[in-house]
């Protein structure tokens, strides 16, 4: 329930404004719906797969990037920790687990209340933090998983800022 209640019509919908962006950019995308867009990146590490999804019932634009890292149940737990340490260095967006398909991915989501219009800038910056964010931990995340180490040995590989030039 609204403090305020008043009806107004959303001039475009968002998601109209991403796949110009990704059009832009000669990114691979699929408009799977009126309210849902997926589009295919490739990073340094693996290709990211980011689906925007417009929620109208919260006026919000949520994004959601995966990337092919199956959590493994033995290692799950480690994986776990491992999240907990990268959100609490996160300031935009956070990792979750995506229990149904034990995989990693970064979400975040704009919020767009009483009509306000996303922009391409806005929606460049989303993207550009999820990718940022996915390259910046998918090294620990990988050392979790593949090569057995502790979420704390782990997130300091990450966290890990070379200066320079060799």
């Amino acid at each position: 329930m609204s403090l305020i209640e008043f009806e107004y019509e959303r001039p475009a919908n968002p998601v109209d404004t991403i796949e110009h962006v990704a059009a832009l950019n000669d990114w691979a995308f699929e408009r799977s719906g009126e309210d849902e867009i997926s589009i295919s990146i490739g990073g340094t590490w693996c290709d990211y797969h980011v689906s925007f999804t417009w929620m109208e019932e919260l006026e919000a634009l949520h994004l959601a990037c995966a990337f092919d890292l199956k959590v493994t149940e033995p290692r799950k737990t480690e994986i776990v920790r491992l999240l907990a340490l990268i959100n609490e260095q996160m300031w935009l967006g956070h990792f979750d687990l995506w229990s149904r398909e034990s995989m990693v991915m970064y979400r975040q989501s704009l919020l767009l209340a009483g009509g306000a219009e996303a922009t391409s800038a806005q929606i460049e910056a989303m993207l550009a933090n999820a990718l940022e964010s996915c390259e910046r931990y998918y090294q620990s995340f990988q050392f979790v998983l593949w090569a057995g180490k502790s979420a704390s040995e782990a997130v300091a590989t990450a966290l890990f800022d070379t200066a320079g030039e060799a």
